[in-house]
């Protein structure tokens, strides 16, 4: 896979957009896990960061980023812009993450 800009503006300093290729997107569902769940359930009585929890969206993010630009590579795009995530409720103890964009090629100014 080449390189894909990534920009959550509508614009990449620098370059025209020549050609709009449509939305992309990538998501994926996690659920959480038991053992993760009892000790996040004693930080919760403690305080401070569930780190357990912060692992598991970061993954997640990173994930659902390399399936929206394997998507933006496949229709030949240079860049995706307006890039965004979402969460959705899935079920009780599963959600899903989702990126997404609008694919373009560039030029250079």
């Amino acid at each position: 896979m080449k390189y894909i800009i990534i920009s959550t503006t509508d614009q990449v300093a620098g370059k025209k957009i020549v050609r709009q290729m449509g939305l992309v997107r990538g998501s994926t569902i996690r659920a959480r896990h038991l053992g993760k769940d009892i000790l996040a359930g004693l930080r919760n009585i403690i305080g401070g960061e569930i780190y357990e929890y912060t692992k598991l969206m970061a993954e997640s993010r990173e994930q659902a980023l390399d399936r929206m630009m394997d998507e933006a590579d496949r229709l030949g795009a240079d860049a995706v812009v307006g890039m965004r995530f979402t969460t959705s409720m899935i079920s009780p103890g599963a959600a899903e993450l989702l990126a997404y964009g609008t694919a373009v090629l560039l030029q250079d100014e």
